[in-house]
């Protein structure tokens, strides 16, 4: 089962907020490059990527267009 991104920002605030709209449907989420982006002095040049299963990618596309968060391309 491989990992798709779903979202990818600069923002903590939005993948923290994002994180938990998912785990109340049930959606797990995995973030990437956040220790990248910290070691890096958290200057916000490395975004963060929120990433969900290959099944779960277009329900959580479908919860974030729901909520008006659509990042699908």
């Amino acid at each position: 089962m491989g990992m798709r991104e779903l979202v990818r920002t600069n923002n903590p605030a939005l993948i923290s907020w994002l994180t938990a709209l998912l785990a109340d449907a049930g959606i797990e989420t995995v973030v990437l490059d956040m220790h990248t982006s910290i070691m890096e002095g958290s200057i916000g040049a490395i975004p963060r990527r929120l990433m969900v299963t290959e099944e779960d990618l277009m329900p959580a596309r479908r919860i974030l267009r729901d909520a008006g968060e659509d990042y699908s391309t």
